[in-house]
């Protein structure tokens, strides 16, 4: 929302004031103020993350209720991911503030997750994820998080649009982690195609980001 700049009105005295336009309203019309309910979703889901890495580190195979645990926290993170982005586009609930926070409650949902499954000692081969791929995702991340600060000390504003490519590798990315809790046969498939993804995606970061610097 941009700021609200005031205007001219005379009082009584003679004295012009500055009003905001928000005091000169009728009153069925209210600017909107606070956290929209998109962002709150979106809250939601980051606070998931220490939940979600807790049923993990309490897992034992005595204990196998925590990888169902861990897996219903990890489904509903991605609905609320879903519903954040629905309520954004249809109720009308874009805001800066939001285009912002989503890619990082993503990144951390999904980073905390396949770091988890690869470095707790605990999990069984079948839960865990290789450490090459989590160098793709992480090298990924901070490519991007270092282009983004390098646009922004240019262009003086965050630019945070994804890419549909982008998109598809979260997406990708997001159903390795099923694959892993639940042992399925198509993890190393889910792997390959989730890697080339993060690669490709990044590769089109880059170059977006070059036309923009040139431009």
């Amino acid at each position: 929302m941009s700021p609200i700049s005031p205007t001219t009105v005379q009082a009584p005295n003679g004295v012009t004031r500055g009003v905001p336009h928000e005091t000169l309203l009728p009153p069925e019309v209210k600017p909107q103020r606070g956290m929209s309910l998109a962002n709150k979703v979106t809250i939601f889901r980051i606070l998931l993350v220490p939940a979600f890495v807790a049923s993990l580190v309490y897992y034992h195979p005595d204990r196998d209720w925590f990888r169902f645990l861990s897996l219903g926290l990890f489904m509903v993170a991605i609905a609320s991911d879903a519903l954040d982005g629905f309520l954004a586009r249809v109720c009308h609930q874009q805001t800066e503030f939001g285009t912002l926070l989503d890619p990082i409650a993503d990144k951390a949902l999904i980073l905390s997750a396949l770091i988890s499954c690869s470095t707790i000692h605990g999990l069984p081969e079948s839960m865990r994820i290789p450490a090459w791929f989590n160098l793709v995702v992480i090298s990924r991340d901070a490519l991007l998080v270092t282009g983004t600060l390098v646009l922004f000390s240019i262009q003086g504003r965050w630019s945070v649009r994804p890419s549909w490519l982008g998109k598809c590798t979260t997406v990708a990315q997001m159903l390795v982690i099923p694959s892993v809790l639940l042992g399925w046969s198509l993890k190393p498939w889910l792997l390959g195609i989730a890697t080339v993804l993060t690669v490709l995606s990044a590769i089109g970061y880059v170059r977006r980001g070059l036309r923009t610097v040139v431009s």
